[in-house]
């Protein structure tokens, strides 16, 4: 088996370790098997592909689509280091408004599965890292939501206390505004 699947603290947000295989002229390693992937609790048809370039200190997120849009998605670090983090906003769920933390890196190879019903972002800890996901739904502008990135009541860790923000991610709601204003799974 070409990958180890880990599963993480909300149900459905997997790290996946893939099976790298080195040797003096480089590496070989497989991203993605359907098949496998399947297995472990993945499914669905990734559609999109999307690739960010972040500097240090650049958080982005933490975002998600809200219905009938919403999106899973499958993220790896191909260049640099991120601080990934994905937030359960299934308002049902034991763990609703918990979150789960990975490090990915163009060292680890490793990738995080991150359902639909989650909110996510990254902060880059490199000098630039590059970003690459697939989602399993187009990008809808009118249906992008997210949650603010310091929410006290989520209270991430995030290594970095003045990240890089845009404009947009400044000025997201909290968990309670978005409870408060029904957009959650």
């Amino acid at each position: 088996m070409p990958f180890e699947f880990e599963p993480l603290g909300i149900r459905g947000v997997i790290l996946i370790k893939p099976k790298v295989f080195e040797d003096d002229r480089g590496f070989f390693m497989e991203t993605y098997r359907k098949a496998e992937f399947e297995e472990a609790g993945i499914s669905g048809e990734f559609i999109q592909n999307n690739h960010s370039r972040s500097h240090y200190g650049v958080l982005r997120g933490l975002h998600f689509q809200r219905e009938p849009y919403a999106q899973a998605k499958l993220v790896g670090c191909v260049r640099g280091e991120i601080f990934d983090v994905a937030v359960d906003l299934r308002k049902t769920a034991p763990t609703f408004g918990t979150f789960v933390i990975a490090r990915l890196s163009e060292e680890n190879n490793y990738q995080l599965y991150i359902p639909q019903y989650c909110a996510h972002g990254f902060l880059a800890v490199s000098e630039v890292a590059d970003v690459l996901y697939q989602v399993d739904n187009v990008y809808a502008p009118e249906y992008e939501s997210g949650l603010l990135w310091n929410d006290p009541d989520v209270e991430i860790p995030w290594p970095h206390e003045r990240p890089i923000l845009s404009l947009k991610d400044q000025h997201l709601p909290t968990l309670r505004e978005l409870i408060k204003n029904e957009e959650l799974f």
